[in-house]
């Protein structure tokens, strides 16, 4: 597996536009300049990233926090601390679907 960083919503949208071929997004919600919500949101309104899973990620695992990251775009969502087997279970799933 190759994996790309980006420090934020910007860089990882270019990173997207860059690289097409991206199969998976592991976006964290917590970013400077953009944040992952509204990443997610202008991510889905570029047609050729309409089915790209997303998977979101979150520290602050507050009530409500899963249906707001699917409702700006997310495919799925996970917290922090990250539990391995859960994010390879995700991974399996969202990349062999």
């Amino acid at each position: 597996m190759d994996v790309q960083f980006a420090e934020n919503g910007n860089e990882a949208i270019a990173s997207l536009n860059a690289d097409p071929e991206i199969d998976l997004v592991l976006m964290d919600i917590m970013m400077p300049e953009l944040d992952g919500y509204e990443a997610m949101r202008r991510i889905r309104e570029m047609p050729q990233f309409a089915k790209l899973p997303i998977i979101s990620l979150t520290a602050k695992a507050m009530k409500g926090d899963r249906e707001k990251s699917i409702a700006s775009g997310a495919s799925d969502y996970i917290t922090k601390p990250v539990d391995t087997d859960q994010l390879l279970s995700l991974l399996r799933v969202w990349l062999y679907s």
